[in-house]
């Protein structure tokens, strides 16, 4: 039987969700300027908050371009937005557009009520209200936001782009790594879910309450189980470059679940791919990286993997 309560804890470790307000100006997709025309202004870095097919995105542009843009996933706890994700994370040492993406049911698009809306559907169902719409809605509008970067002149025809996510946006970034649908060069996830059944167990975790599995929802757990899709992640010449960031510390989604990923990864990498598949194991770190320390280091080394 599903449960009808939701755990705060549950709360606070899963589903977190509101923009802070951001001063910068609103662009429709029409309004957008070029990429090229945002790095030629006089300020070292540009911003310009607008969508892309329809998703919320903030698109961070250096004045020096030498690389091809970076996609960027918040996650469901801080940074829980895609205006809190480039304050935390603006990693300009990289000479690169960022583009800093919202989750579906966060920020511009949450519903009428806001956390208590996703507190609902959580407990309706975690997996087909939450985890469906979120991660794997993120995963699937991916191309058609490469598309739109493409039509800006963000990124050439043929381009790889990179990516990042966190935690729930770790999931949507391996599922995207597993299907293939969008070009994909080099990628770090930070504190990542491994697919539904990681997050279950978070849930279940949190909630100290078992969770009611359906056919529907086993069949979306083998879909973006990161570890039994391993083999197609690691597919191409050469295989995505992939950093995989874990912090010993966190209790929602353990560091067995990034090594036990990264074993399952190695065995498909061939030798002379292995330099393109790395694991950092961060000592002390949580799952909400928050704290300047942290930031720092996991900033240094996604601005290191992408800059290879």
């Amino acid at each position: 039987m599903k449960a009808k309560r939701t755990h705060p804890c549950a709360l606070a470790a899963l589903v977190l969700a509101t923009l802070l307000p951001w001063s910068a100006g609103f662009a429709t997709e029409a309004e957008a300027p070029s990429c090229r025309a945002l790095a030629t202004r006089a300020d070292p870095v540009a911003t310009v908050e607008t969508t892309l097919a329809g998703v919320p995105a903030i698109l961070r542009v250096p004045k020096t371009i030498t690389q091809p843009p970076i996609v960027l996933w918040h996650g469901f706890g801080p940074p829980a937005s895609e205006q809190a994700l480039m304050e935390a994370l603006p990693l300009d040492d990289v000479p690169a557009i960022k583009v800093y993406l919202g989750l579906p049911l966060f920020g511009k698009r949450a519903e009428a009520g806001g956390v208590e809306a996703l507190k609902r559907r959580q407990a309706n169902d975690f997996a087909s209200q939450i985890f469906a719409p979120v991660v794997v809605g993120a995963a699937e509008e991916l191309p058609a936001v490469v598309n739109a970067l493409r039509a800006m002149g963000c990124l050439a025809r043929d381009g790889k782009i990179g990516l990042f996510g966190f935690s729930g946006g770790g999931a949507a970034v391996l599922l995207a790594l597993a299907e293939h649908e969008v070009p994909v060069g080099r990628a770090v996830v930070l504190n990542a879910s491994t697919g539904l059944s990681a997050s279950i167990a978070a849930f279940e975790k949190a909630t100290g309450r078992p969770y009611a599995w359906s056919d529907a929802a086993r069949e979306l757990a083998r879909r973006t189980d990161a570890a039994g899709r391993a083999g197609e992640i690691a597919a191409g010449h050469p295989p995505v470059a992939l950093l995989i960031v874990q912090g010993t510390a966190d209790a929602t989604l353990t560091p067995q679940l990034a090594t036990d990923l990264h074993a399952a990864l190695k065995a498909k990498y061939a030798a002379r791919d292995a330099q393109r598949l790395q694991l950092i194991l961060a000592q002390h770190m949580t799952h909400n990286v928050t704290d300047a320390g942290s930031l720092g280091e996991v900033g240094k080394w996604a601005g290191d993997w992408f800059n290879r």
